[in-house]
């Protein structure tokens, strides 16, 4: 896959700096992914909503890159593939002060017996 598709907009900013499911119903992630398309912030298929996997889907938005720090993959959902792309408007992650899993104040103590 190119970087120069329709489904990577490197000039839509990040929707936020945390699942905008999650943060919206109260619950918490364990890793954020970023659609490449529209900016939609969404968690990842090890956190309990697995919002980006369910944004992609519904959307037809089917690629996504890492929203943690320090990452800058990419992900094709269709295709099940993992690619280099192109740099997106920042920020490229989620604040380093927000904990992972996170938000602050929302994750339960038991929070990996609760991911296996």
């Amino acid at each position: 896959m190119t970087t120069h598709t329709p489904e990577i907009n490197p000039s839509v900013p990040p929707s936020g700096t945390g699942c905008v499911e999650c943060l919206a119903t109260g619950s918490w992630w364990f890793h954020l992914r970023r659609c490449a398309q529209c900016g939609h912030i969404g968690c990842c298929d090890e956190s309990l909503g697995k919002h980006a996997s369910q944004h992609a889907h519904e959307s037809g938005h089917p690629v996504i890159t890492s929203f943690e720090p320090g990452e800058d993959w990419f992900y094709d959902y269709r295709n099940d593939g993992m690619f280099d792309g192109p740099v997106l408007e920042p920020p490229h992650s989620h604040p380093l002060s927000q904990p992972t899993p996170g938000p602050a104040g929302r994750v339960p103590h038991n929070w990996q017996r609760l991911l296996d």
